[in-house]
């Protein structure tokens, strides 16, 4: 066999070699993306002022395109609380709504009658919420946010989502006995002057003499269309939040405007000092709401 017959042969012998040593060294082929660990950051500002600080928890395996959040604004009556008050709960969401990443939130509070009145509290949960929305892409979050508040954090998260939206679109909210109308709660205590009084420092007047605030500090005022799906939990013994006048009232306008939502009422319970029992129902109410209302 001449020389110029045995060249094609042998040049292809050379890169079947190659070939076969490059896919046998790993070298050029696609590599298993190492998985996304669970993450915990406590206390990540959002903003200059001491409690404008947040605990992170993000869960495993997450995913621009798939991880939710889920947002927990604690109550206090504006004046009071930390999100340490949720600590207890945080496991149990995880277990519960694991494709969920959790944000922790602290907020000014108002320390009466001139330091921080509303809407103090209010700006800072807006606040909060563009914070993580603008780095969902460093979390590896997705656009689908709900906000879950007790009491007063419920009348942030319902005012966040309700009057909100150019920037944040909520999901959903989950509401735990939260003030929905401000004038409403002020005339609600009639009867509790020192209540009353809390109220006019908190809201810098009465509803009288300022009522531009009381109006844009009600969720129920931003009632329409557009609202998200949202689910309300109220005892109907509560001595802090009407149920008549706060949550019921606020279901019947969100059913006015054919909003999805679910009332869900507990006769014999207080202001959030339930039974295991009560909260077990409420959350497995709030995990079946989420399930069929944030996709």
């Amino acid at each position: 066999m001449k020389l110029k017959k045995l060249f094609p042969i042998a040049l292809c012998l050379m890169v079947l070699f190659a070939s076969c040593s490059k896919s046998d060294s790993g070298i050029g082929t696609t590599p298993t993306p190492t998985p996304v660990a669970a993450r915990t950051i406590m206390d990540t500002s959002y903003g200059g002022d001491v409690k404008q600080k947040m605990d992170i928890h993000l869960p495993a395996s997450r995913t621009s395109a798939s991880t939710k959040v889920l947002i927990l604004i604690h109550g206090g009556g504006w004046t009071g609380g930390d999100k340490s008050d949720f600590t207890a709960l945080i496991d149990t969401l995880k277990l519960r709504l694991p494709d969920y990443a959790i944000f922790n939130i602290n907020y000014r509070l108002a320390a009466l009658p001139s330091t921080n009145p509303f809407p103090a509290q209010e700006l800072d949960v807006k606040s909060a919420v563009e914070f993580i929305y603008s780095n969902r892409s460093t979390f590896l979050l997705s656009d689908k946010f709900v906000l879950l508040g007790t009491s007063a954090g419920g009348h942030l998260s319902l005012l966040q989502a309700y009057k909100y939206r150019s920037v944040v679109k909520i999901k959903a909210v989950v509401d735990f006995f939260g003030p929905t109308d401000m004038a409403a709660l002020y005339n609600d205590y009639s009867t509790n002057i020192p209540t009353q009084l809390g109220i006019t420092a908190l809201m810098s007047g009465t509803p009288a003499t300022n009522p531009a605030l009381y109006q844009s500090s009600s969720p129920i005022q931003f009632v329409d269309a557009l609202n998200c799906p949202t689910i309300i939990i109220q005892g109907g013994l509560d001595p802090v939040v009407n149920a008549t006048t706060q949550s019921q009232a606020l279901a019947n306008k969100l059913n006015l405007f054919n909003i999805v939502n679910q009332y869900v009422f507990y006769p014999t319970g207080g202001h959030g000092n339930w039974t295991t029992t009560t909260y077990t129902d409420a959350y497995n109410k709030i995990q079946v709401f989420l399930a069929a209302n944030v996709q």
